[in-house]
């Protein structure tokens, strides 16, 4: 049965990658703004997001008690990526007043309650490991 998954998940990922590749080769003049979108994704990630995340790593194991500093490495790696992508919406990028249809919802009460969420998780994570001890050593 999982054996089965995988081969389906695999034949999936296959398929829309080949239909993605298709749509870029019959779309060339997009060409410049893929290699945008590429390059701005890695300089992004690599600027921006990792170098945050190591930070804020590096105070975690310095500052935060033993117990703590798994569940906020979690943590920051599920809202870091999140929030990136959440940056156009929060901001309100692409709306026109000529189409209220588009950016239609509250994207910061949403991004909030993510947030929110993930504090919850990290601080019950917490809570378990330290009443267990296995946040020590």
């Amino acid at each position: 049965m999982i054996r089965s998954m995988r081969w389906a998940t695999g034949a999936a990922g296959v398929a829309l990658a080949l239909y993605g590749g298709w749509l870029l080769v019959t779309r060339e003049d997009r060409l410049g703004d893929v290699a945008l979108w590429l390059v701005a994704g890695v300089v992004l990630h690599d600027a921006v997001l990792a170098a945050i995340v190591v930070v804020l790593g590096a105070l975690a194991v310095r500052l935060a008690p033993a117990p703590a500093r798994a569940p906020l490495a979690v943590g920051f790696v599920m809202l870091g990526p999140v929030t990136l992508l959440a940056v156009p919406v929060l901001g309100r990028f692409g709306a026109r007043a000529d189409n209220p249809t588009l950016l239609d919802r509250d994207y910061t009460a949403g991004w909030l309650v993510l947030a929110g969420i993930t504090t919850v998780a990290v601080v019950g994570a917490t809570l378990v490991r330290s009443r267990r001890g296995s946040g020590k050593g």
